[in-house]
């Protein structure tokens, strides 16, 4: 074992390694030599369980991948070619052109944030963008926070701490990341009442369990399951009807804040937030990003003497969202009110493509790649917790991969290997690259990648 530790090179050795000498040049002598002295003590470790001493060339190999790894560029741009048009994997939402350049310029310089320039005074951050959110979805007033999660908490917290909140039997459930309604509300501070059953719950059964204490009536949109069959869920008229005779507001927490109609496009109809608001709800709660096509973001929608209340809670601050997503959800907001989303907001161009149209594209990369790559008809699907169980018609490049190195996995792993990787899925052997979900002027870059990942590597 001690000659085996002799084997290893001195730290300097590695420092004046070629090949490690441009990493340093690139990244800084400090940051390299920590990374180093940090492979070598892996490499200690290992011979001391008993395994051989690693080569000079494996180790300056792995010093390599680690100053890449953790000196580059984070998040990495990556293609969809997975089928999935909101990847939560993937960041979900990709941003418009004008929503990036109002990044841009809230990021370059200061801005007026908080500043009323009229009157040289301090402003709200909020103003601005609940014109915008009153606009698209005619509620009186809103306000915007870090994420649809934040909003009801937020929300829950300030209308009905320490009071009851009644809520379906069916709706108390338990969304992406462990997050679910009777843990939120539990934190908000309200006592959870349930009524009805998991697949029937009727309006009688929320009046019958109003009391003296009761804070809220809660609406929790399923977006990320589907409860079919013998079922039955009250129109949200219907209690909010209850709650005015009962001087009770009804919160309703959408998901997805789906502004367009989605059955346009062949998919079912998902809540919009338009249809919260003109029911007369006490306050909605829905995503920026997801079906929006936002940057992250919660937004809390509806009746001013409510929204004021929210905002009043000291938890608003904390929740509050930053000057880059305020920009781009802001950005994203216009595109609705101008009539431009299908156009310009990336998502619903995605959505919105025909199937002639992915043909078209899936047509064109099997041309510009050898036999071994063809179209297929295929399904994609909405993801990011939207519209469960919708798909729409796709095609995608099926790559038959029985021949290559490593079969599917391995074209794969090469695919996502490139300099900017490419994301498919594997299905019966085959690799296939969906042509719905790549953005426009990817396509030459895909095709980089497919061809490097079709050659064969020892």
């Amino acid at each position: 074992m001690t000659t085996a530790y002799r084997l290893l090179p001195s730290v300097e050795r590695l420092l004046s390694d070629e090949s490690i000498m441009l990493l340093i040049e690139e990244h800084s002598r400090p940051v390299v030599l920590e990374i180093v002295r940090q492979e070598l003590d892996e490499a200690r470790s290992s011979i001391k369980s008993g395994n051989a001493a690693p080569r000079q060339d494996e180790i300056i190999a792995a010093i390599s991948e680690r100053t890449e790894s953790l000196t580059g560029d984070w998040p990495r741009h990556v293609i969809n070619a997975t089928g999935v048009v909101l990847h939560t994997n993937l960041g979900r939402s990709p941003l418009s052109e004008d929503a990036i350049r109002a990044m841009q310029r809230a990021a370059q310089g200061y801005s007026d944030l908080e500043l009323d320039l009229l009157t040289g005074r301090r402003g709200s951050r909020q103003a601005h963008i609940s014109s915008l959110v009153a606009r698209v979805t005619g509620a009186e007033e809103a306000l915007v926070v870090n994420n649809n999660a934040s909003a009801v908490m937020l929300g829950l917290a300030a209308i009905a701490n320490g009071k009851e909140v009644i809520v379906s039997r069916g709706e108390a459930v338990e969304i992406g990341g462990g997050f679910r309604v009777p843990d939120v509300l539990a934190q908000s501070g309200a006592d959870l009442v349930e009524v009805g059953t998991t697949n029937r719950t009727y309006a009688r059964d929320y009046e019958a369990a109003i009391g003296e204490n009761t804070g809220a009536l809660l609406v929790v949109h399923a977006s990320n399951f589907r409860v079919m069959g013998f079922t039955h869920t009250p129109e949200i008229p219907e209690l909010v009807e209850i709650g005015a005779q009962r001087g009770i507001p009804v919160l309703h927490d959408l998901g997805s804040g789906c502004l367009l109609d989605s059955a346009r496009f062949g998919l079912m109809h998902e809540p919009m937030p338009q249809e919260s608001a003109s029911s007369g709800v006490g306050l909605s709660f829905f995503s920026g990003d997801k079906l929006l096509g936002g940057p992250q973001a919660g937004i809390i929608a509806g009746k001013k003497a409510l929204v004021d209340v929210v905002a009043r809670h000291p938890l608003a601050r904390a929740m509050r969202i930053d000057k880059l997503s305020m920009a781009a959800l802001g950005a994203t907001l216009e595109h609705y009110i101008k009539g431009e989303a299908l156009d310009k907001v990336p998502i619903w161009r995605i959505i919105a493509m025909t199937a002639d149209d992915v043909k078209a594209r899936a047509d064109g990369w099997a041309r510009e790649i050898a036999a071994s790559a063809y179209p297929v008809k295929s399904r994609a699907t909405i993801g990011g917790g939207s519209l469960p169980g919708e798909s729409l018609p796709t095609w995608a490049l099926a790559i038959n991969c029985d021949d290559l190195l490593g079969g599917a996995e391995g074209v794969a792993r090469r695919l996502r290997e490139w300099h900017s990787p490419v994301l498919g899925r594997i299905e019966e052997g085959r690799v296939l690259l969906d042509a719905r979900t790549v953005l426009p002027g990817e396509d030459d870059t895909l095709l980089q990648a497919v061809r490097h990942a079709l050659q064969r590597q020892g």
